[in-house]
């Protein structure tokens, strides 16, 4: 009978053990950091497909969509603090539900525009600067087996697929690069888009490959992100892997560990 009972009694400390752990974690995942794998080119060059990265939920705060499952019992944001331009940033889809994560271009009042493939932002030209070409294989990536988008198109598989590279300065002065692949897209020529009061507009930085906030939700978009579908900021890349599992190892890119998020 006392050895029944010790055996119960090593069961029942397992499982509050696990218990313990999850109410933890969900605790940490919920106040501090999110993990987020990035599934997508639409982030590229910033953001590679199986880069692996923790999302900074303090950075704007607290809403519903900071709990798993935006299962938070408030609405609205609390602890709050504005993000700025040119984050980049986590956010709940307004209408889908899914995680998204692209750089934050329109603040609200802002007016955003696309011509020729260049940026204006309140009605002014935002400079942009040739720094060569993005250049990688064309094959499959990732788990989700993605073919990229390249410039130089058709190429076949295992031919270099290349895009050309602009240094984009926003207005205060952050500099990251976006990517170019044609100047005929919609996303390319678009017409004025004012951000309402408490809205911001995102943008990917593979400029042609970004269902963003170019393009309204109900052609697959996001339009307008609402503040309170903030998560958080991306800071710092922590692990990446090249490879359709994150278990060949051959696969990792070293060079992108711990790698800070301009």
């Amino acid at each position: 009978m006392a050895s029944k009972a010790k055996t119960e009694g090593g069961i029942l400390e397992t499982i509050k053990t696990v218990v313990y752990a999850l109410l933890i974690a969900g605790v940490f995942r919920t106040l501090f950091f999110q993990p987020f794998w990035i599934p997508s080119g639409s982030m590229k060059d910033t953001l590679l497909i199986g880069d692996f990265l923790f999302v900074n939920k303090m950075a704007y705060g607290y809403s519903q969509y900071s709990c798993p499952f935006g299962l938070c019992p408030f609405s609205g944001r609390i602890l709050s603090s504005e993000p700025e331009r040119g984050d980049v940033v986590v956010f709940r889809h307004p209408v889908n539900g899914s995680d998204f994560i692209k750089r934050l271009i329109g603040l609200p009042g802002d007016t955003v525009q696309m011509r020729n493939g260049v940026l204006f932002l309140n009605g002014q030209e935002v400079p942009q600067e040739p720094v060569g070409t993005f250049d990688e294989v064309y094959e499959q990536q990732g788990p989700m087996g993605n073919l990229p988008r390249c410039e130089n198109g058709p190429v076949g598989e295992g031919g270099i697929c290349t895009k050309s590279r602009f240094s984009e300065t926003l207005p205060g002065g952050r500099t990251h690069h976006v990517l170019n692949i044609d100047t005929n897209g919609f996303g390319d020529n678009t017409d004025v888009f004012t951000v309402p009061a408490g809205h911001y507009f995102f943008m990917g930085d593979n400029r042609d490959n970004s269902q963003d906030s170019r393009y309204g939700q109900a052609v697959g978009g996001v339009g307008f992100v609402p503040a309170e579908n903030l998560i958080g900021r991306a800071d710092r890349i922590m692990f990446s892997s090249a490879g359709r599992s994150m278990l060949y190892f051959w696969t990792w890119r070293a060079d992108r560990f711990f790698k800070a998020i301009e």
